[in-house]
């Protein structure tokens, strides 16, 4: 592996690093969504699909951090009135790809590794693919993307973090209730309930 397994023993303790506090200082400054020449984990870009050639983008996502309150009702309400505290089904990684893809339309959301937070943020890159690109077309290991069935992957939960958010990388026992998705288990369960209550009353 070379150099890349001491940038993988460097990110197991992140904070220690002297350029962590400056990393974030300097992020703080950028926009939300950031287009960087070179992914900052090397080694966990590389293993989530990441080629240093054309049509590859890298971008560094930024999310707000903290609770989630339901949007108020329009009109003079009192201001706590129907606006409780909100449980995300995305994680703020998901929220993230999603967000760093709508910014780049003709892109495809590959994966993503979180690269910071602080007490107001987290930083996120996103590996992101030209699919009209034509080196991307003439690559037969990453020219998949480009078929129509992966458009707007990341707005179906189809990345690693979409898959685990969805609860998708567990398998056998205990898994039965995420496949094929929550929504078809959970009418899989109500139809079974109403075809049991109609045999009772029938019997």
């Amino acid at each position: 592996m070379g150099y890349l397994k001491y940038v993988r023993e460097a990110w197991k303790k992140p904070r220690e690093s002297s350029l962590w506090k400056e990393r974030l200082i300097s992020w703080r400054t950028e926009s939300a969504t950031t287009r960087i020449d070179h992914p900052t984990r090397p080694d966990r870009a590389r293993s989530l699909g990441y080629v240093a050639k054309q049509g590859f983008i890298v971008v560094r996502q930024r999310v707000l951090r903290g609770g989630h309150r339901r949007p108020g009702p329009p009109g003079g309400r009192r201001p706590r009135h129907a606006r409780r505290r909100m449980v995300l089904d995305k994680s703020y990684q998901r929220i993230a790809e999603e967000r760093a893809a709508k910014k780049f339309p003709n892109c495809e959301a590959l994966n993503s590794y979180w690269v910071g937070d602080d007490g107001k943020h987290y930083w996120y890159e996103v590996i992101l693919i030209d699919k009209a690109h034509p080196v991307i077309l003439a690559d037969p290991r990453i020219s998949w993307i480009a078929e129509t069935q992966h458009t707007h992957r990341v707005l179906r939960g189809l990345t690693r973090s979409g898959r685990k958010s969805r609860g998708l990388l567990h398998k056998g026992t205990g898994s039965e209730h995420a496949r094929p998705s929550k929504a078809a288990y959970y009418g899989r369960k109500v139809r079974r309930q109403k075809k049991i209550s109609r045999f009772i009353k029938t019997s």
